[in-house]
């Protein structure tokens, strides 16, 4: 039906016709059945429907053959370029989405306009084969026609399809009466622009004027109106051109005829679109900022830390609720800040914060500002707060001012448990000092003073271990106190000379307090990348534990192992097995909680800290922990996983290299 309505607007005998609707039809049909096995027979159709058609309407067989061949080529390339520049609108056609982006409009007429070009090297080929003479004007007349039939039709029929799908998909809402009345309005004053244009004052060369009807439905309505009313009003241009009617009929070449109404149609249709489109993605992405900024805003109200944006000026951008919590509840009633006075502000030192010192103030002068602890006091929090507070300038300038992003953090509680465990620390190491500085000060004046010290310098130098190991157990306590909050530093760590030092010192503890000796079987142990003093304390808290958690009469018997962990890359599994009095049932887990005591009824002493110590110590450097009965008889097997070492291990030379004593060696 198509191509005979195409048929019946040829103008002249070079049997070009005016509109081709059926090449739009076509290159449709032929992108929905790509990759059908029944698309031979639409090869066939259309070659019979082509032939039977021209045929009709006076063409030869020859020419009717040439345009067999120039509407497959048309069909074929367009299909291949349709799939290759748009596979997104080709997979989301049936789920309504079509051409919604103006790029995919410019590679759709592309696409029509190479496909067109090769038609016409074949279809007005054949007109002056046939005919004896080549037409320019005529081939272009075909390039234009094809791209504008292929680029309203196929524009219309996924412009349908998407609201079809959508009206079935979603429940449509009802248009305000204000815009129901605009598309009633603008379809009125279309159809009186165009038969004023095209009917009355036909031989005014004023067309172009109607573009301003495209112009308003792009600017305003919904896109599939656009559509739908490009290809409406393109007809009807066409229709009165066809009558001799209108600004296109007075012009007395046929092609420049046709020339110029396919150029005016399509003007309006890629006007129309592009003005849709464009409107279409800025609402798109109006909407999307929209979301994004509603959920930043979420995001920063419901965070604990007082976050704000202001400017030179103190107006602010941004204030969440968290900044005036922690400044006591004082916030300005306006939306600027007020003076440091207002709020509180004090250096930790207990003076004021001066306007210019403020890190706002600060960083907008153009100062680099590192993290900076300030005390709030004020009504609303009157024991005080300190709070750190770290400012930025934010780059780019908003609404043509520079802004700077200020974060308020409360470090109360942190800064208070640092200088009670500061203090803690201070008070141990000086009750331990003084009785320290005995025992040594005793110690080598008895090693001075006596005629014949053999007989006690085994005890003496036990006595000086002690004390050298007390020493550095108290600088090592001040130093994990200092650094406390800082990040780990992990080294290499020999385990296997870490042990030895443990080792020997509960040896000579249990020796000199005559308890029984325990014996420990470590053998080469792996080294670890670890923190020197964590691992030591995780060590001799898990050793300590194995000795004191065994059953009167009993000689403590501990064996150390290590292995590659088979469930962790890089790691190394440590075993401390003991023939203790083991963990109660259902205790195993819950033994690494704070104050967890599995032998509370018993004369065990013990804060419950230790093994919540070493869970902590563990996991800070990437590993598990756990307990398990020993698998062997009574007693436990902890188990637990550090980083293996980086480096290889080198044999431990000098004086002061320790071996892990055997059983040998306690025998003797």
């Amino acid at each position: 039906m198509t191509a005979y309505l195409g048929r019946l607007t040829v103008l002249d005998d070079t049997n070009l016709s005016l509109v081709w609707p059926a090449a739009g039809i076509l290159v449709v049909w032929f992108v929905a059945q790509r990759g059908s096995r029944w698309q031979w027979l639409d090869v066939l159709s259309l070659s019979a429907i082509t032939m039977t058609v021209n045929l009709a309407t006076g063409a030869s067989a020859a020419l009717a053959a040439f345009f067999v061949a120039a509407n497959l080529v048309q069909a074929y390339l367009f299909t291949a370029l349709f799939h290759r520049w748009l596979p997104e609108s080709v997979t989301s056609s049936d789920h309504g989405e079509g051409l919604s982006r103006l790029w995919q409009v410019w590679r759709l007429v592309g696409a029509a306009a190479i496909a067109s070009g090769a038609g016409a090297l074949i279809g007005p080929t054949g007109v002056w084969l046939t005919g004896g003479e080549y037409s320019w004007p005529g081939a272009l007349v075909w390039v234009t026609r094809n791209v504008v039939s292929i680029l309203l039709i196929s524009i219309a029929v996924r412009g349908v399809g998407r609201s079809w799908v959508r009206r079935h998909t979603y429940r449509p809402r009802a248009l305000p009466i204000g815009r129901t009345l605009e598309y009633a309005l603008l379809s009125v004053a279309s159809v009186a622009a165009y038969y004023l244009m095209f009917g009355l004052a036909n031989d005014l060369p004023a067309a172009f004027a109607l573009i301003a009807m495209t112009v308003w439905a792009g600017v305003r309505l919904n896109t599939t109106y656009v559509v739908l009313h490009n290809l409406m009003f393109g007809t009807l241009a066409v229709l009165f051109t066809l009558a001799g009617e209108g600004p296109f009929a007075m012009i007395a070449s046929h092609p420049v005829r046709a020339l110029v109404a396919q150029l005016f149609v399509g003007t309006v249709a890629i006007v129309g679109l592009s003005l849709a489109l464009s409107r279409d993605e800025r609402n798109a992405l109006t909407a999307r900022l929209r979301e994004q900024a509603q959920l930043l805003t979420t995001v920063i109200e419901s965070v604990s830390e007082g976050i704000g944006v202001v400017d030179e000026q103190g107006a602010f951008l941004v204030r969440n609720p968290a900044m005036g919590r922690l400044l006591g509840g004082f916030t300005s009633l306006d939306e600027s800040a007020e003076a440091a006075t207002y709020y509180g502000v004090f250096h930790l030192d207990g003076t004021p914060v001066a306007e210019d010192d403020l890190p706002q103030r600060r960083v907008l002068a153009g100062e680099q500002l590192a993290p900076t602890e300030y005390l709030i006091r004020n009504a609303g929090v009157p024991e005080g707060r300190i709070v750190k507070v770290t400012a930025v300038l934010l780059p780019g300038h908003i609404n043509e001012q520079p802004h700077a992003v200020v974060a308020v953090y409360d470090v109360t509680a942190d800064r208070r448990h640092r200088d009670e465990l500061a203090n803690f620390a201070g008070v141990v190491a000086h009750d331990l000092l003084n009785p320290l500085a005995t025992v040594e000060g005793w110690s080598d004046a008895l090693l001075e003073d006596l005629d014949d010290p053999a007989a006690l310098v085994d005890g003496i130098g036990r006595i000086q271990r002690a004390s050298a190991r007390m020493r550095t157990l108290i600088d090592d306590l001040l130093v994990y106190t200092t650094a406390r909050d800082a990040a780990l530093m992990p080294a290499y760590c020999d385990l296997t000379s870490l042990l030895a030092d443990i080792t020997a010192g509960r040896i000579d503890h249990a020796q000199s307090a005559g308890e029984a000796v325990p014996s420990f079987r470590c053998g080469d142990l792996a080294a670890v990348d670890g923190d020197p003093l964590l691992v030591r304390q995780l060590l001799e808290n898990l050793i300590g534990n194995a000795i004191k958690y065994t059953a009167p009469g009993v000689t403590p018997a501990i064996t150390v192992t290590t292995a590659a962990d088979p469930d962790g890359d890089g790691l190394t599994r440590v075993e401390i097995t003991d023939n203790g009095i083991g963990i109660p049932a259902g205790h195993h887990d819950a033994v690494f909680g704070n104050f967890h005591r599995a032998h509370r009824d018993t004369d065990y002493t013990g804060t419950g800290l230790g093994l919540a110590i070493c869970k902590r110590i563990v996991e800070r450097h990437g590993g598990t922990i756990a307990a398990a009965d020993n698998p062997a008889g009574p007693g436990t097997r902890i188990s637990f996983t550090l980083p293996s070492a980086t480096i290889p291990a080198r044999a431990p030379t000098g004086p002061n290299t320790h071996r892990v004593p055997s059983s040998f060696d306690q025998a003797r």
